[in-house]
Order: C-alpha cells, then sequence, then structure tokens
C-alpha cells in the first residue's frame, strides 16, 4: 500500500484496487471489491476505482455473454449496499447488457447507493472486445465529486488522445479510467497516462487487473498521477490497494504555469470539433 500524499489543500482522497490477482467467479469478485472498500474506507478514502470488468472479469470468453446484467441487476445492487455501508463512491467495470448488445462499462455508484454516471467504453481492443462488446457511443463521460468534474475513460480509450483533449475542454479535473493493460504494453502506464495528465493538466486515475487470466497475463502497474505527470502513488505487479491525495492547488497551480491549453492554434486544426454526446 502506497500512504497518502502530504497536501494543505486536499481536493479528495482516493484509493485504487489493483487486482483482484486470481481468475474468480462474480461473487469472489465482489468480496475482493468488499475487501478494498474496508481497507480504502479505513485509510480515510472516499471513492474507491477497480479495474475493468472487476465484477465479472474480463478475458472470459463465453461467461461475458452468461454475466452480462442490465444496470438494475444484482451486481449494482451489491455495489450499492458495499458503497452505503462503507460511505464510498465506488467505480466498478461489468459486462452490461444494453439494448444493442453487451457493453463493456463502468459504473459510478455514490454513498447513498445510487447510480450517478456511466461510461461505455468507446475504442474496442481488437478481436478481445469487437466479438464481445459493442462501442459506446459517448465520448465525454462527467460526475460531480468533491467539487470538481471527474470523468470516465475506459482501458484503450485513453490511448487516444482526441477523447482525453475532449475531457479537458469539456472541463475535466479528473480523468478516471478503469483497465485491463496487458504485457508488453507497460508503455501505456508508464509513459502514455503520465503525457495524458500532463498534457490536459488534470489529475489521471488508472486502476488495472493484475495477475493471469486465461492466458492474458495483466501488467499491473496501476497509477495515480498528477497534473505534472508525476506519479502520486504506483503499484507493482501484484495485487494491491493505492491511496493518494489529490491537492487542488496542483490543477491550479499547473494550469497557471503550463498553458498548453490555452496556446493551440485552434483555427489551423482541421476537425477541433468534436460531437461529444451522442444518443445511444
Amino acid at each position: 500500500m502506497s500512504g497518502p500524499q502530504c497536501s494543505v489543500n486536499i481536493m479528495a482522497r482516493v484509493a485504487v484496487l489493483q487486482g483482484p490477482a486470481a481468475v474468480g467467479g462474480v461473487e469472489q469478485n465482489l468480496a475482493a471489491i468488499e475487501r478494498a472498500a474496508g481497507d480504502a474506507a479505513a485509510a480515510g478514502a472516499r471513492l474507491l476505482v477497480t479495474p475493468e470488468m472487476s465484477t465479472t472479469g474480463y478475458n472470459i470468453g463465453d461467461l461475458t455473454d452468461e454475466r452480462a446484467q442490465s444496470l438494475d441487476g444484482p451486481i449494482t445492487w451489491t455495489i450499492a449496499a458495499l458503497a452505503q455501508r462503507y460511505s464510498l463512491t465506488l467505480v466498478v467495470g461489468l459486462a452490461e447488457r444494453g439494448r444493442r448488445g453487451v457493453y463493456d462499462t463502468a459504473v459510478v455508484v455514490g454513498p447513498a447507493g445510487q447510480v450517478i454516471a456511466r461510461h461505455r467504453k468507446v475504442h474496442l481492443f481488437g478481436e478481445l472486445d469487437r466479438q464481445r462488446f459493442v462501442p459506446g457511443n459517448r465520448l465525454v463521460t462527467q460526475f460531480a465529486y468533491a467539487g470538481r468534474t471527474f470523468g470516465l475513460a475506459i482501458c484503450y480509450d485513453i490511448e487516444f488522445p482526441e477523447l482525453v483533449r475532449a475531457h479537458a475542454d469539456s472541463g475535466t479535473d479528473v480523468l478516471v479510467v478503469p483497465t485491463g493493460l496487458m504485457l508488453p504494453y507497460t508503455v501505456v502506464s508508464r509513459i502514455v497516462v503520465p503525457a495524458r495528465a500532463y498534457e490536459n493538466q488534470m489529475f489521471v486515475i488508472y486502476a488495472n487487473r493484475c495477475g493471469t487470466e486465461n492466458g492474458l497475463e495483466y501488467c499491473g502497474d496501476s497509477v495515480i498521477v498528477g497534473p505534472d505527470g508525476s506519479d502520486l502513488a504506483r503499484a507493482g505487479a501484484e495485487e494491491a490497494l493505492l491511496i493518494a491525495d489529490l491537492d487542488a492547488a496542483a490543477l491550479t497551480d499547473g494550469r497557471r504555469r503550463n498553458t498548453h491549453l490555452a496556446d493551440r492554434r485552434l483555427d489551423l486544426y482541421s476537425g477541433a470539433a468534436t460531437q461529444f454526446d451522442r444518443r445511444e
């Protein structure tokens, strides 16, 4: 576990579950999330982020369709009960059954047990995703937390600068990214994620899986990154719980010093305007 960062202007204390390390069923996954929720609450965190498909499993073949549920199903009920029990806002991943098919979804549940946001993965990764999921059509999903604007992306989404820049243009202060990054793509967590934080002047909370799941070897390396691109907390390859304080002054000071967003030449960029919100 990484200890909280010292700060004189704490915006939020957040936690990241890296895991679970072992392949499990839905009940086992929910039990791992419950343990992390208890530990996060005991450490003073009020937001817990878990990895991509943390409740159902990610690389699970035909079980994806079997475990898929609507957002008013038993998985969400259980997460809502945990959020209430531990006074947490929980970000979890699941296979969501929707009108057009099954989505790779991240859902945010508040401490009163209410669903406050849902993001469906926009960018599908190879046949692993395309044979199981339909893509979401909402580029920017946001929710209010701790007096700030938080945004959602899922795994491969963050590897597209257009999506993260759309978040910056829409006022996102903290981008929350449940992920399932596997070897050999450690470049994403070690270089791409800090770069996205720096170039868009936002915090990024990147929650990865670890261990092996049906032949996929996840690389761990979950990280909480500040607007200056530096690590506030980073995990290794094993199951872990990260804790970090997000300092509001880091946003203010960073945006004052780093003026890339204001200095862009939008008059010269083609396709700069993006449709952020489409009906699904």
